[in-house]
Order: C-alpha cells, then sequence, then structure tokens
C-alpha cells in the first residue's frame, strides 16, 4: 500500500531570467543551424564522390577510371548527314524504338547543328524529334568532338539542364563509324553510316567502349 506525502501549504516560486532562457535558445538555435549545414555539406560531399565514380568492372583498371577523351580534330562539314544506330545503352529516350533509329545532322549558319532523330515504333509508324546541337569548346583541342544536343523549344534553351553531352569518343578516317557517349558512361551510341555494319565492326566499337568502363554487357543491338 502507498502512502501520499502531504504536500507543502506555501507554494514555490520558479523564477524565470529572460537572459538565461534567451541564450539558452540561441545557444540550440545556433547548434541546429550549424548540425544541419555539416549534414548537407557531408550528403552532398557524399553524393559528388558517388557521382564521379565511373561504372566498370570490378577489377577497376586504371583507364577506366580515367576521364573520357574525345576525338580532336573532327571536321563537321563531314561529320554531317545521315547516321544509322547500330547498338546503344538503354535510355528512357529511346524505349519505345523497336526497329530502325537513325540520325540526321545539317549544318546550320550560326555553326550549329540541326539535329533529327528519327526511330519505327513497334506499329511501324516513324516517331520523330527536332533539335539542336552546339560545340563545347575544349581548352587545348580546336575542333574537339564534344558536342551538347538539345531538344527543348527554342525558349528554353538558355538553361544549361536542358542541354545534355554527345561526345564522340571514337571516329574512323573515313568518318564512316562513330563512338558516342556521355562522360558518365550511362550513354551510349554505335552509329554507321551503312544501314548496317557487320559484326566484326560492330565488336571492335563494343570492345573499345568496354575498354573505356561502359557497361557493354547490357548493350541492346537496334532493330533486335
Amino acid at each position: 500500500m502507498f502512502t501520499r506525502r502531504p504536500q507543502s501549504a506555501v507554494p514555490q516560486r520558479v523564477v524565470f531570467d529572460d537572459r538565461v532562457h534567451s541564450a539558452s535558445i540561441g545557444t540550440l538555435a545556433t547548434a541546429f543551424c550549424v548540425g544541419g549545414v555539416l549534414t548537407l555539406l557531408a550528403f552532398t560531399t557524399a553524393r559528388a564522390s558517388r557521382s564521379e565514380r565511373v561504372a566498370g568492372p570490378a577489377d577497376g583498371a586504371p583507364l577506366m577510371r580515367a576521364p573520357l577523351q574525345v576525338v580532336a580534330p573532327v571536321d563537321l562539314q563531314r561529320y554531317v548527314g545521315l547516321w544509322h544506330e547500330q547498338a546503344r545503352l538503354p535510355n528512357r529516350f529511346e524505349k519505345n524504338c523497336a526497329g530502325e533509329v537513325t540520325a540526321e545532322y545539317t549544318l546550320l549558319e550560326d555553326g550549329k547543328l540541326q539535329v533529327l532523330n528519327r526511330c519505327t515504333l513497334p506499329d511501324g509508324r516513324l516517331e520523330e524529334s527536332l533539335g539542336v546541337a552546339r560545340v563545347a569548346p575544349v581548352a587545348g583541342q580546336p575542333g574537339a568532338g564534344r558536342l551538347e544536343v538539345s531538344f527543348a523549344p527554342d525558349w528554353m534553351r538558355w538553361l544549361p539542364l536542358v542541354w545534355g553531352d554527345y561526345w564522340i569518343l571514337r571516329l574512323d578516317r573515313d568518318y564512316q563509324v562513330a563512338l558516342v557517349g556521355t562522360p558518365d558512361r550511362k550513354y551510349l551510341w554505335v552509329l554507321s553510316r551503312a544501314p548496317r555494319l557487320d559484326d566484326a565492326a560492330l565488336e571492335a566499337e563494343l570492345d573499345y567502349a568496354r575498354s573505356l568502363g561502359f557497361e557493354v554487357d547490357r548493350i541492346e543491338r537496334t532493330g533486335k
């Protein structure tokens, strides 16, 4: 059985010191802000570290961790024209393409390229995307094959985020076969002037892409 102690008849006074409480609140607010900044900094650093990691085989060969190099110089006058896609890494832009895919480039008066992409849908219809490409200068490498492409409306093209990388990683002397990718190694295309590239030539391009750290095992053959 529990007994209750008698309460004092005289209530105790609680003294509220504005200066003490204000100082405590200020200290807590400062600690909260500093902690938030440090947490955000740690998150940003970790995210940047993850984004800098190169996707590739587990052996981590030095070449696979190195930044990608582009072909230089590239003569855009010779590069323009019709290209047939032979293979690609899966991407959301072409998830509905079931047949032939082409890219046609036209040189514009301002030095940019008009880009017209076409792909065949499962029902046989053609889907088209019209965009523009511009040269992204590389210090010390005039005419380097580093481009940026946008399919956004004209009024949105001042925004950096509507431009995507288009790096020419390999190009034969006759401008008949090209390997195009992005520096994060998430996107890759094998292009050729001929509608169908022979298997040996295609494998040579894919082997080179593999040596650069691209996940060639995930490659999709166009139209298959």
